[in-house]
């Protein structure tokens, strides 16, 4: 695929570009190919680009007391970033990894401005963009206060049914807040059924 084309795609799937719009993002956008296990943003570190997944997934975590919580997962047609670094310019609280051998489309804050300022149409998109993110982790939070461990498991599979073939166990039963061994119990107890 090629970037006009994944420009295309972005447009059709998230808000209407212009053809003017299409062919500055075209100029101000650039592909990056991560290996799997690379690490895109640090935490603390200042972060401003956006990335677009052509191919690949990633996730963001947290270390905390050295234990590793995944906080979201984006595979193809999502976009992923550091929003508090890149939108607020201050330092990410969280690190970026990619989860397999990627293509990515990366825009830097800078263009993302510029863009924004120059086309109402590109302001919008990245408005749905943050709004489909904001949705995304609002949904998690609810799952986790009122869902029991079961339900959230299910919840992820119903969604990405391939995500237990992409993403380790360990970051899905911290994503969904249990532990490893009870993930592992839930599967089996399903893969009964």
């Amino acid at each position: 695929m090629n970037k006009a084309e994944v420009i295309n795609h972005i447009s059709d799937s998230y808000s209407p570009l212009t053809p003017t719009c299409k062919g500055d993002l075209l100029n101000k956008s650039r592909f990056v190919t991560p290996t799997k296990n690379t690490i895109l943003v640090k935490e603390k570190q200042y972060s401003d680009k956006s990335f677009y997944i052509v191919k690949g997934c990633a996730r963001a975590y947290y270390l905390n007391d050295g234990k590793d919580i995944s906080d979201w997962f984006a595979f193809e047609g999502d976009f992923i970033s550091s929003i508090q670094s890149f939108f607020l310019g201050v330092p990410s609280p969280h690190y970026i990894e990619v989860l397999e051998d990627s293509i990515l489309l990366e825009i830097s804050r800078e263009s993302a401005d510029e863009l924004s300022n120059k086309h109402h149409d590109f302001e919008r998109l990245t408005k749905n963009v943050a709004i489909k993110t904001m949705l995304q982790q609002q949904e998690r939070i609810v799952a986790i206060q009122f869902q029991s461990a079961e339900q959230r498991y299910q919840n992820i599979i119903s969604l990405r049914s391939d995500i237990t073939q992409r993403i380790p166990l360990t970051h899905i039963a911290s994503y969904i807040g249990i532990t490893l061994e009870t993930l592992s119990r839930i599967r089996k107890s399903q893969s009964r059924i």
